[in-house]
């Protein structure tokens, strides 16, 4: 299952009140006091992990609580602090409060830290009111609330490369050709209800350095952007990749215009937002061993002259081609990032 948006509630833990204690040795007649402070709640925190990819932990499981302090001990003994939640968040996932619309945190880094409900502050024991003119304090402070609150978590994928195709355009049987996920494949629309991340990895790359991630979005049909079929729920997932990979069917299946297709993909793209269309695009004219392909990928070239990237991905032809295509494309980003 994947789940990409969810409601949690978070509460930290509130802190352990402070100890009225004195000393009560027996040659220790003017001991005083003793008593030692409460410890603190513990913090819920965020954490980003790039070995998770979804949201699925919190779906099922929606409310997520830390531990509170233990109360102060005689002797000057402080409670012990209480334990910490610590939530493991995928690449990309936004925090948003829902009391007030506010983003408060979003993860982007592996191992990014946040602090998402601060534990409340153990309470101080009666030491801590000794003073010249109190010489036996009767007086501790409870331990503070911790803090809570209600957010929805929303994933936004982050991958290298987008790729973005009506149903049917061969995107899943490509995710199967060049990545190790496995999506499943059928001859009808709508075979992938949820999107898929894969990792492609190049088989001349010996340290295990040269990887991309691709992210495939389930089929999109036109009026998409206004909540038709499936692709609307998703689109969020290529806002954050540096490249888009769109694949046209290119042999017309069904009696379909390839140009047609790639100006309404381009179309809802824009409708959710023009952003899309500033990032590197490219085509991937798929089922090249159809006959009818050749004459029409003349024709779609004539009017968009844009990348294209010749493959089949039922006779496997093109996609060495492709993969070093993409890993071009992408170092060249990269590159012009650091620069």
């Amino acid at each position: 299952m994947f789940v990409d948006e969810c409601v949690i509630k978070a509460y930290a833990g509130d802190g352990g009140r402070g100890c009225i204690s004195f000393r009560r040795e027996k040659y220790e007649p003017w001991g005083g006091p003793n008593g030692g402070d409460g410890g603190n709640g513990g913090d819920v925190i965020l954490v980003g992990d790039h070995d998770t990819n979804n949201l699925v932990d919190y779906k099922f499981k929606t409310h997520w609580k830390a531990g509170r302090g233990e109360h102060g001990l005689g002797k000057d003994c402080t409670g012990k602090e209480g334990d910490t939640a610590i939530l493991r968040m995928p690449l990309g996932t936004q925090v948003i409060d829902e009391a007030t619309g506010k983003l408060v945190a979003e993860m982007i880094e592996d191992g990014q830290r946040i602090v998402l409900c601060k534990g409340g502050n153990g309470g101080w024991g009666n030491t801590r009111f000794k003073n010249s003119t109190n010489r036996a304090p009767r007086r501790a402070n409870p331990g503070q609330v911790g803090e809570t609150g209600t957010y929805r978590l929303i994933l936004k994928s982050i991958a290298d490369i987008g790729l973005v195709g009506y149903p049917n355009a061969g995107k899943s049987s490509l995710m199967n050709a060049i990545t190790h996920a496995r999506p499943k494949t059928a001859p009808y629309p709508f075979t992938t209800l949820q999107p898929q991340i894969g990792v492609i990895r190049y088989s001349d790359d010996a340290a295990g350095s040269r990887r991309l991630l691709l992210a495939d979005i389930p089929g999109l049909i036109e009026g998409a952007s206004e909540n038709r079929g499936l692709g609307h729920r998703f689109l969020r997932h290529i806002e954050r990749c540096g490249l888009l990979l769109i694949l046209i069917d290119m042999a017309g299946t069904d009696g379909r215009d390839p140009r047609d297709d790639y100006k309404h993909l381009l179309k809802e793209l824009k409708l959710y937002s023009p952003a899309l269309l500033d990032k590197p695009r490219m085509v991937g004219a798929n089922k090249m061993d159809v006959p009818a392909s050749v004459a029409n990928l003349v024709k779609f070239s004539k009017k968009y002259p844009v990348p294209v990237a010749k493959i089949s991905c039922l006779t496997g032809a093109g996609l060495d081609a492709l993969q070093k295509k993409l890993w071009t494309q992408i170092a060249a980003l990269r590159r012009r990032e650091r620069a």
